[in-house]
This record gives C-alpha cells, structure tokens and sequence, in this order.
C-alpha cells in the first residue's frame, strides 16, 4: 500500500517540475532572477534550492553523489542546465522510489543534518520520504507564488490534475 503511494509522488514530482519549469521558462531573465520575497529570494534561487534539497535526501536516501553544502546554494546559473539537472534528479528519483518495496519502506535511514547540529540522525524511511515529498510541494508553491506575482495565473500543480492526466481513478490514490 504504501509503495503504491511513493511510487504516485514519485511520478507526480517529476510532473510538477516538468510543468514548473515550462512556466518559469516564460520568464524575462530580470523576473526570472529578481527578488520576490520568497524563501530563496528569486524563481533562480528557489529552482536550485528545489534540487539542492532533493540531492541532499536522494544522498541520505541512497548514499551516491556528493551532497550540497548548503542549502542556498546555487548549482546551476542557467535555467537550461538547471533545467536538465532537474529532469535528470527526477528520473533519478522515479527510479529508485521504484526500486523500493514494502520492507525497505519500513526500514530505517542514518545521515547527518546539513545545517545546525551535525550528530547522526536514524529516522524510519516510510515518513523521511514523505517529507521529501512534501518539502517539494513546499517549495514549488512558492515558485507558484513568484509565478502569480508576474501575473502568470494558468499553472496548475494539484495532484488530481496529475492524477486525471496519468489516467489514475478518483479512489485509486
């Protein structure tokens, strides 16, 4: 039951983004970059922080790749390469959620806390996950937000939209 569900945010992430970036992409390079009061100031910065926070937990969760120093750090200085980085992590994602079953799920992850105290944390996996998740829709509905302050009003990011386009029923999710 619970893989069923990862599997659905796994494929509806990627979706999201791919619809995410394809709203930014209308951006002057001015909105694109100015600072709008969000979290990480511009779309630029919340885009990045958007995979400085998925490498972060893809690092946690499967222990490749060499997480970020910092959470507002910038990987990318244009939405192009950014852009790719970001459809790569995504299928990185889909993939190993995918690879997941039910007794890992249940199992538990160690990793150390990129700011604050750096003492090793082991938390159940099943709910870092959904955190994961989660902080995702977090951030993007700030992107959303710097969206709609340049008027741009037609992005939808809801789940049922997702779930409508991927043929999903109603009471599947």
């Amino acid at each position: 039951m619970m893989k069923s569900h990862f599997d659905m945010f796994a494929g509806y992430n990627a979706w999201a983004n791919r619809r995410l970036y394809e709203a930014a992409a209308t951006l002057s390079e001015g909105q694109y970059r100015q600072d709008r009061g969000a979290f990480f100031k511009s779309m630029h910065g919340t885009l990045n922080h958007l995979l400085v926070g998925d490498r972060v937990w893809m690092h946690r969760f499967t222990g490749e790749g060499t997480p970020p120093a910092r959470l507002d750090l910038i990987l990318f200085e244009d939405l192009a390469s950014l852009r790719a980085a970001r459809e790569a992590e995504d299928r990185r994602i889909v993939a190993w959620v995918s690879s997941l079953d039910e007794e890992r799920l249940a199992g538990t992850i160690r990793y150390r806390r990129v700011t604050g105290n750096k003492e090793a944390v082991e938390q159940a996996l099943a709910p870092a996950l959904a955190h994961f998740f989660n902080h995702q829709t977090h951030h993007r509905g700030q992107a959303h937000a710097i969206l709609t302050s340049f008027g741009k009003r037609d992005l939808e990011l809801d789940l049922l939209y997702y779930q409508r386009e991927a043929g999903m029923a109603a009471g599947s999710a």
